[in-house]
C-alpha cells in the first residue's frame, strides 16, 4: 500500500498498517519531514488513538497538559464562562502539543514499524482506473503502481481529485495569524480564548511552559491564499487587536513576522474511497479550526482505516469506513462551524449571549463542556465505529 503525505493522517495510518503485518510505503513531497512552529491540540478521542499504536507515554512526555478552556471578554478581561476539562476525562487525556514533536513522534513510530519512507517524492497526478485496473501515481518522472493508493495529502488533495470532481472552495471570510513566543514566566496550562466583535485569539502553553501558542482570527472581506507558509506585516494584525486587554496587545508587540492563512470552508468529499484509492484527514474532510479536531479526526481515521483493512477485503472495508467515518466528520464540521460564529458575536448578541454563559456557568457549571462530551467520549479503537 502507498501513502501520499507525512502529516499526521499519514504516518499515523502508515504506522496502524504496518504494525498489523501490512507492507506500507509513504511517498513525502518535502525533503525533509518537518512542520511549520505552531501548536495544536489533541483530545481524548485522538490520545486513544496514540495510546492503542503504544505512544500513549511519549505522548504525555511531548504534550503539555490541557486542565481547562476559559472564554474571556477580549476587550474587557472579564471571564464568561470556564471547561473544567478534568470533569470531562482523566488529567492528562486533553494535551497541548507544538505540532512538529507530534509529527516527530509519529514519524520515529512509523520508522520503528518498518514503514519505507520516500521523502522529495513529489506527486503531480494520481490515475484511478474505472475497469479495474492498479491505481498510479505519477510524479517525478516515474509512474508507480500500487494496490491501494492512501491520500493523507492534505487540503489539496491529487487523490481526492482523482474521486471525486472539483469542489471548489470558498473563502470564509475569515483570516488567522500563527506564532508561537518564548514564555515570560510561568503560562498557566489553560486554552484562553479572547473573544471580541468579529475575531478571537486563542492562547496555550507548548513544550513544558517554555513557548506560547497563539492563534488569532479576523473577519474581512479582502481575500487571503490558503497558505501555511505566507507571512504578513505584524501591524496589520496588531490593529485588528489594538481594543483587545493590555496583556493580548503585548504578545502580539513582541511578534515580529506571524504566519497568516486565509480560511477557507472545503465540502466534505462526496466520494472517500473507489477504484483502488482512499482518503483521510484533511483531504477528506477539511474543517476549519474552531474546535481543535482537524488531528484529532484525523488519528481516528487512520485507525479505523487500518482496522478494516486487516480484517476484511479491501473493497468492503473501503466502503465500511466511508460508512462509518462521514456522518461523524460531517458532525464534527458543523460543532467547529458553529462555534466560529459564536466566538465573533457583536452588539446585543454578544452582551446577551456572554450573559447567558455566565449564568449558566455560575447555575450549572458542567454544561458548557458536557455539550462536547460527544466527540471527547468517542474511542474508535474500543470499536466505536466497526459497521
Amino acid at each position: 500500500m502507498t501513502v501520499l503525505g507525512a502529516g499526521v493522517a499519514g504516518l499515523a495510518v502508515a504506522t496502524a498498517l504496518a504494525r498489523r503485518q501490512i507492507p506500507v510505503r509513504i511517498l513525502e513531497q518535502a525533503a525533509t519531514i518537518r512542520e511549520v512552529g505552531a501548536g495544536l491540540q489533541i483530545t481524548p478521542n485522538g490520545m486513544a488513538v496514540l495510546r492503542a499504536l503504544g505512544l500513549g507515554d511519549a505522548a504525555h512526555r511531548l504534550g503539555d497538559v490541557a486542565e481547562a478552556v476559559e472564554l474571556i471578554d477580549g476587550e474587557t478581561g472579564q471571564l464568561v464562562t470556564r471547561i473544567d476539562l478534568r470533569d470531562l476525562a482523566p488529567r492528562g487525556a486533553f494535551r497541548f502539543f507544538h505540532r512538529a514533536d507530534l509529527v516527530g513522534l509519529l514519524e520515529a513510530a512509523a520508522r520503528a514499524s518498518g514503514v519505507q519512507i520516500d521523502l522529495g517524492h513529489r506527486v503531480d497526478a494520481v490515475h484511478l482506473d474505472r475497469a479495474g485496473a492498479v491505481p498510479c501515481v505519477h510524479g517525478n518522472g516515474t509512474a508507480l503502481q500500487s494496490d491501494l493508493v492512501i491520500g493523507a495529502d492534505g487540503l489539496h488533495s491529487k487523490v481526492r481529485a482523482a474521486l471525486n470532481e472539483e469542489m471548489p472552495a470558498f473563502f470564509t471570510g475569515q483570516v488567522a495569524w500563527r506564532a508561537t513566543l518564548p514564555a515570560e514566566g510561568a503560562i498557566p496550562p489553560v486554552a484562553r480564548v479572547y473573544m471580541g466583535a468579529g475575531r478571537h485569539l486563542v492562547t496555550y502553553p507548548l513544550r513544558g511552559g517554555s513557548l506560547r501558542n497563539i492563534v488569532a482570527v479576523e473577519e474581512r472581506r479582502a481575500w487571503v491564499e490558503e497558505s501555511w507558509t505566507l507571512t504578513d506585516d505584524p501591524l496589520a494584525m496588531r490593529i485588528a487587536f489594538e481594543r483587545f486587554v493590555p496583556e493580548v496587545r503585548g504578545w502580539l508587540d513582541r511578534i515580529g513576522q506571524p504566519n497568516l492563512w486565509g480560511l477557507f470552508r472545503h465540502p466534505l468529499a462526496s466520494r472517500w474511497q473507489g477504484q483502488g484509492a482512499v482518503i483521510l484527514g484533511d483531504a477528506a474532510h477539511p474543517m476549519l479550526p474552531f474546535l481543535a479536531q482537524g488531528a484529532n479526526l484525523a488519528l481516528e481515521d487512520a485507525w479505523v482505516l487500518a482496522d478494516l483493512l486487516a480484517r476484511h477485503p479491501a473493497p468492503q472495508a473501503l466502503a465500511a469506513y466511508q460508512a462509518v467515518r462521514a456522518p461523524r466528520a460531517a458532525r464534527v464540521i458543523a460543532a467547529a462551524n458553529a462555534n466560529a460564529r459564536n466566538y465573533h458575536l457583536d452588539g446585543l448578541r454578544r452582551s446577551f449571549g456572554h450573559a447567558g454563559l455566565r449564568l449558566m456557568h455560575r447555575l450549572v457549571p458542567k454544561t458548557a463542556g458536557n455539550r462536547f462530551r460527544w466527540i471527547y467520549d468517542h474511542d474508535v479503537t474500543k470499536g466505536a465505529e466497526r459497521p
